[in-house]
């Protein structure tokens, strides 16, 4: 097991590196540092929890690169007023990133088995304002709608109607596009009013966003 003071030591320098790779929002660099990535991966990866990379989870999910969190909550432009959707639990770490920040997180994964693990990781570090869902993702939450901001953590053919719909007015939505096993290119979708402004950021690579048919809630 990975001694803690070494931990902290690792997460220090990857805030570090964080903020030399042009993130500069503090509320969100606080967040990281509040949140133990450790706590979201397996014990086999506990030594690289905050190396600036990808790491392999259960059902060939991954839980993203540090700086990929850092600048997609960045973009999400986030406040303690907000109401959150995110559209792949995964690992738990997003949605641990964004609790930290908005009123409210509704998280949706259509993998029970990261769906439950998730839950259990939330509920033992007291993450009250998360909710966790068991469904398709393509298809939002509706019950909730709308929402003030949509962070989509798989990568779309093409932004999804249903998801679009569920952005409140002046709502931010970030999400990855394009086909799967390439590069695809992150966006910010501003609403405004019935009209989605569309900002080209990154290049990216995230796991497809796939739509099911029959999942429970």
């Amino acid at each position: 097991m990975i001694e803690h003071a070494a931990l902290q030591a690792d997460k220090i320098r990857l805030v570090m590196q964080l903020r030399r790779n042009g993130v500069t929002d503090t509320r969100v660099l606080g967040a990281i540092e509040a949140v133990p990535r450790e706590a979201f991966v397996s014990d086999a990866f506990i030594d690289q929890a905050y190396a600036d990379r990808p790491l392999p989870i259960a059902n060939d999910q991954t839980i993203s690169q540090p700086t990929i969190v850092a600048i997609m909550t960045s973009e999400l432009q986030v406040n303690d007023r907000h109401t959150v959707l995110e559209i792949g639990t995964g690992s738990g770490y997003q949605a641990a990133i964004l609790a930290k920040l908005a009123r409210r997180v509704h998280t949706i994964e259509r993998h029970e088995g990261l769906y439950k693990t998730a839950c259990a990781r939330f509920e033992a570090m007291g993450l009250r304002n998360i909710t966790t869902h068991l469904g398709d993702g393509s298809k939002g939450w509706s019950r909730a709608a709308p929402y003030d901001r949509i962070m989509v953590t798989a990568a779309a053919a093409s932004l999804p109607d249903k998801l679009l719909e569920q952005l409140a007015p002046d709502g931010i939505m970030v999400v990855p596009l394009g086909a799967e096993g390439g590069v695809q290119k992150l966006f910010r979708i501003t609403r405004e009013g019935e009209t989605f402004v569309k900002t080209p950021l990154s290049d990216v690579r995230f796991v497809p966003l796939v739509e099911e048919k029959e999942l429970k809630d």
